[in-house]
C-alpha cells in the first residue's frame, strides 16, 4: 500500500505535566475519520522524536531551538516548591526563593525550570529524574522546586507544595517539524488556539449563492415592508388624518360644543313672528 492510499492518522508528543486530553478530544469531534495517537516523552526526547517523524507535532517546554522546528508558545505554569507535609514552611501560603536560602534544593538532570543561580543549600548530586528528586523529598533529604502540573503528577500523600515566587517559571508550547506544516498539522493548531470549526487555517467561508446564509444576507439588505411608502387612498389625498388616516373630530360639532350643527341642503324652519 502506497503512502497515498494509507489511512491519514496523528501522532501527538507530549511532556509530563502536560494533559492533551481536551485537545484530543476535539480532534475527535471534528476529525473523526483522522484516527489521533498519543506519544508520551521525556523532556529530553521531545525534540529529537519531532525531528525523525516520530510524531507530527508535540507539547514540550520552552526554550525551542527555531531552526528546524516551529512553536507557539501556550502557556505560563506556576512553579511550586515540593515539601514534605510536617515541614515548616507547609504552615505558609506562600514562600519565596529567599525562604529557601537554608534549604536544600534538589536540581534533577531533567528540570524543566530555567535557573540563572540556584537558591538555597546545593545537594551531594543531582538526581537523574524529577521523579527520582520526588523520592529524596519523601526522604527528608531535600525539597523541589517544579512546575505545578509535575508536583500534581507526582503527587504523594506525605507530600505537598506551596507556590514559589520569584522563580523561574515554565512555558509550555505547541511544537512541530518546519518543513512539516501539513493540513493535519494546521486543522492541530486550529484546535489549539481555539478557533471554529469554520475558521481553521484561515479559510475564508464565502456564503454560496442560494445557501442559507446568502438568503439570510439578502432578507437583510430588502427593505421592510412595514417601512414602503403606502400610496394614498382614493378620497382622503389632502385631507389632515390623525394616526389611524381618519378625520380628527366629530363631524358638525360647533365651536361650543353643541351638535345642532345644519346639514348642508337641509331647509330651514320660519322665523317666530314678534308679539
Amino acid at each position: 500500500m502506497t503512502d497515498s492510499q494509507a489511512t491519514p492518522s496523528f501522532r501527538l508528543a507530549y511532556v509530563p505535566g502536560v494533559t492533551p486530553t481536551k485537545w484530543v478530544r476535539i480532534w475527535n469531534e471534528r476529525l473523526p475519520d483522522v484516527p489521533l495517537t498519543l506519544v508520551a516523552v521525556s523532556p529530553g526526547e521531545a525534540f529529537e522524536l519531532l525531528r525523525d517523524g516520530g510524531a507530527d507535532a508535540g507539547f514540550v517546554r520552552l526554550p525551542v531551538d527555531r531552526t528546524d522546528l516551529s512553536a507557539i508558545p501556550l502557556y505560563t505554569e506556576t512553579t511550586v516548591v515540593v515539601i514534605p507535609k510536617d515541614h515548616v514552611i507547609a504552615a505558609v501560603d506562600e514562600v519565596t526563593v529567599e525562604d529557601l536560602a537554608d534549604e536544600i534544593l534538589l536540581h534533577p538532570l531533567d528540570d524543566t525550570l530555567p535557573w540563572e543561580s540556584l537558591p538555597g543549600q546545593p545537594a551531594n548530586e543531582r538526581p537523574a529524574t524529577t521523579a527520582d528528586a520526588i523520592e529524596l523529598v519523601a526522604a527528608g533529604i531535600g525539597v523541589l522546586a517544579v512546575p505545578q502540573s509535575l508536583a500534581r503528577l507526582h503527587h504523594r500523600k506525605d507530600l505537598t507544595y506551596r507556590p514559589l515566587t520569584e522563580a523561574p517559571e515554565s512555558r509550555v508550547a505547541l511544537s512541530w517539524p518546519e518543513d512539516a506544516t501539513t493540513d493535519l498539522v494546521e486543522d492541530f493548531i486550529g484546535i489549539v488556539r481555539g478557533r471554529t470549526v469554520n475558521s481553521s487555517r484561515g479559510r475564508s467561508q464565502t456564503p454560496a449563492a442560494g445557501s442559507a446564509a446568502g438568503s439570510d444576507q439578502s432578507k437583510r439588505k430588502s427593505p421592510d415592508k412595514g417601512g414602503a411608502r403606502r400610496k394614498p387612498t382614493a378620497g382622503t389625498a389632502g385631507k389632515p388624518a390623525g394616526k389611524s388616516g381618519k378625520p380628527t373630530g366629530k363631524a358638525g360639532k360647533n365651536a361650543r360644543g353643541g351638535s345642532g350643527g345644519t346639514p348642508k341642503g337641509a331647509k330651514r324652519g320660519k322665523p317666530r313672528r314678534r308679539p
